[in-house]
């Protein structure tokens, strides 16, 4: 099958990572769920409720990771999705994940952010002169390393989609599955 990387840690999105981890599957992909370590994750779930001022967070589900940031030879995977929650914080720093987001950024691979999932190529030094949407919280975090914030659903910037919270799953997730696609017959041996 053709494999898509899903960049998560303890503390990623519930939504933010299911959403995509599923719709790979029904186009016909298959994700490979990536973190520092092989082992179980606990994802949250997290909104901004009426009357905070600070993002909410309880428990969500579960999913184990397939393979460690250490083991992965990007050369064998399509593209990478970099899901948001508050993991892409602490993750940023892993040499190897910065390693691997510098390969897909360089190869032109078929790239998607959501919410946080932004730090990781910001940290990568990847969007500098970059379009991208994220939550707003995050904007800053674009903005200092070069992107160009844009508040919408979608926002494609070549080979890179991104969305800003889970509620634009619906709206980003399959231009960037499109891609994929395309990706896949221009490489029929992923």
């Amino acid at each position: 099958m053709r494999k898509v990387l899903i960049i998560i840690g303890d503390a990623s999105e519930t939504l933010d990572t299911m959403y995509p981890y599923y719709r790979l599957q029904e186009g016909g992909f298959q994700p490979v769920v990536a973190a520092p370590e092989k082992r179980l994750y606990q994802m949250v779930m997290h909104e901004v409720k009426p009357g905070w001022t600070i993002t909410k967070e309880w428990e969500g589900y579960t999913l184990q990771a397939d393979i460690a940031f250490s083991e992965i030879n990007p050369e064998e995977y399509l593209g990478i999705f970099f899901s948001g929650g508050r993991a892409p914080e602490y993750i940023r720093e892993d040499e190897d994940l910065l390693r691997i987001t510098k390969f897909f950024f360089e190869k032109n691979a078929p790239i998607a952010s959501v919410c946080h999932g932004v730090e990781i190529p910001a940290r990568a030094d990847c969007v500098k002169g970059r379009r991208m949407a994220t939550v707003p919280k995050c904007k800053f975090d674009l903005e200092i390393c070069g992107g160009t914030f844009i508040d919408e659903p979608c926002v494609m910037d070549g080979n890179l989609v991104s969305g800003r919270t889970f509620h634009d799953n619906g709206h980003y997730v399959g231009p960037w599955i499109k891609l994929l696609e395309e990706a896949a017959a221009a490489s029929p041996d992923k």
